[in-house]
């Protein structure tokens, strides 16, 4: 079977973490490692995660919860602790508001992807399983698709257009995801660099990226990227540009202001 590590970052994110791991805690899929890093919250999130943790055993689904609670130096910082931690196949991040949006969505991502054939027929596992997203406001209503919209054949030239793909419907095999670290040097956008680093390795190495055909989460609207939108695109600017060079990242820009303003 493929285990999957599902990684969740808090921090004082009370008010939305029951919403996330609920949606984890129901999916009926066994071979599931919940990773919970948590900055030294100093509301109730310990709590809430104790008692999910406790909730998730009793339920008897076969899932392990596993909790750290202590300082970092950011999201980013949090996210590679999570990483070294996980021991699944396959690794993606779904922190707080965020959520996977069926009971089935595990399963349907293995189906999908074909996992179980692949690993039977000893053929090398996908690097990237990737699928669709729906935007969902605060209390997890949906609000609508996400515009960017994953390609048939994903590659790491993609993410010229744009982050074509949420880096939550953005599954990394382990092994590969634990050799490429998030470069905390970025504040707010390092999710776009090591997913465009993740599909470069998987090229060299010429495994798959596959698409699931599925909505596989639910995204939070507000989160840190959009609450600092100045400061991302300028660290999305220099992202691509240093994987694109800075001619083709002119260019793109420029048309994304013009896709912007005839939306208008």
């Amino acid at each position: 079977m493929i285990n999957f590590s599902i990684i969740t970052v808090t921090y004082n994110a009370s008010k939305f973490f029951n919403h996330t791991v609920n949606s984890v805690l129901v999916q009926g899929y066994p071979h599931i490692e919940h990773i919970i890093i948590d900055g030294a919250s100093t509301d109730e999130t310990l709590t809430l995660a104790k008692d999910y943790s406790e909730r998730s055993y009793a339920s008897g689904n076969g899932h392990e919860v596993r909790i750290l609670s202590e300082p970092d130096n950011g999201l980013y910082d949090a996210m590679n602790k999570g990483l070294q931690m996980a021991n699944g196949d396959y690794v993606c991040f779904l922190n707080a508001g965020d959520s996977l949006p069926f009971g089935d969505t595990i399963e349907t991502i293995v189906a999908n992807a074909e996992l179980d054939d692949i690993r039977a027929s000893k053929l090398p596992l996908p690097a990237v399983i990737y699928g669709d997203t729906d935007v969902v406001d605060s209390s997890g209503s949906y609000l609508f698709r996400r515009r960017l919209t994953p390609p048939e054949q994903l590659t790491w030239r993609s993410f010229r257009h744009g982050m074509l793909v949420c880096h939550q419907a953005f599954y990394v095999r382990t092994d590969i995801a634990k050799e490429l670290s998030y470069n905390t040097q970025y504040k707010y956008s390092a999710d776009v660099d090591w997913c465009i680093r993740v599909m470069k390795e998987a090229d060299k190495r010429g495994l798959l990226l596959k698409n699931v055909h599925a909505t596989i989460v639910n995204y939070m609207q507000e989160g840190l990227t959009t609450k600092n939108h100045k400061s991302s695109l300028k660290e999305r600017y220099h992202i691509m540009a240093s994987h694109y060079g800075s001619f083709d990242t002119v260019v793109m820009h420029i048309m994304f202001i013009f896709r912007a303003f005839f939306k208008h």
